[in-house]
């Protein structure tokens, strides 16, 4: 049994602490929203007031959270959880953040004589429920062996990708290859709807063929083809716009200041943002069908008559 401090309880953050309780795990969570705390408590996690209460005493700190500023405050700011933590602790941030914050978060770790490694993860809420996660791991052989037995509750593979910031760096291209074929998945069932085709059909066609993917059997975008998908629940999310938005512009900076450009990836960046930006709610991914121009499912404008 490894005594575990877990920060962040949200859709991901939630089952994947859930699974290391029903493992055996002492884990003790927290999180800033309230409803999160409530979820994580019903399914065996022990929780605490703060981020700082939660890693007390810990040997392993797991952290998923949004963004880079906000696993730089709950790691090293005013009440950050580093300074609770003795030499010698596990510190694996399962968060998708950019590169440049993630080898900072390695370099102060390890000046604090804390082991550090970058595990962002794959899967979805699904795989965070079922333990069937990828983790993508930047940082010391060593410090992955000594996470590995929780990595391997809560998931189904894991990839030792390099040094500090190589599991940020191949989730950050995982993510603008899946953002990307989504979108040309939208653009397919709106040209399909043009040509007067049954979706199903070729749903059915493209999951036996060659233009088969995660992206359409995962997250099909148009309603009525996959039971119990987020298109047929008002696009309920699943992995929200807003969230798939921060990881292609996260991609599309890597890719500025390692002196390449991303013109496919800039472009689905844009359409996921004016998504994810008029919307008065979070919303599915998939949902991208509602900004490609000439969809029928478009979100309707609202009118401009006696302005």
């Amino acid at each position: 049994m490894t005594r575990v401090g877990f920060i962040g309880l949200g859709r991901m953050g939630g089952p994947m602490a859930a699974n290391l309780a029903a493992a055996q795990h002492e884990v003790t969570g927290y999180d800033v929203v309230p409803e999160a705390r409530e979820m994580a408590a019903s399914n065996g996690v022990a929780i605490a007031s703060s981020a700082r209460e939660a890693v007390a005493g810990a040997e392993v700190v797991v952290t998923m959270l949004t963004r880079g500023d906000v696993v730089r405050a709950v790691l090293t700011g005013p009440n950050g959880v580093m300074s609770e933590l003795p030499a010698g602790a596990v510190l694996v941030d399962s968060s998708s953040i950019d590169v440049a914050t993630t080898k900072e978060m390695h370099q102060d770790a390890a000046s604090r004589g804390i082991h550090y490694i970058d595990a962002p993860v794959s899967g979805g809420v699904a795989g965070a429920q079922q333990g069937t996660l990828t983790f993508m791991v930047g940082g010391e052989a060593e410090t992955l062996e000594r996470a590995r037995p929780l990595l391997e509750v809560m998931g189904a593979k894991i990839v030792h990708a390099g040094a500090a910031g190589s599991g940020q760096a191949v989730k950050t291209i995982n993510q603008m290859l899946f953002g990307s074929t989504l979108v040309a998945v939208a653009e397919a069932f709106t040209l399909a709807e043009r040509l007067s085709l049954d979706p199903k059909v070729l749903y059915d066609v493209v999951t036996s063929a060659s233009g088969d993917c995660w992206a359409i059997r995962n997250f099909c975008p148009w309603p009525g083809v996959v039971p119990g998908s987020a298109a047929d629940a008002d696009y309920e999310p699943r992995f929200a716009a807003r969230l798939m938005s921060k990881d292609l512009n996260l991609a599309v900076d890597a890719a500025s200041k390692a002196g390449q450009e991303l013109s496919i990836a800039s472009l689905t960046a844009a359409l996921y943002e004016k998504l994810a930006n008029q919307q008065e709610r979070e919303i599915d991914s998939s949902a991208v069908v509602r900004v490609i121009p000439g969809s029928p499912l478009a979100d309707p404008q609202p009118s401009t008559e006696g302005a």
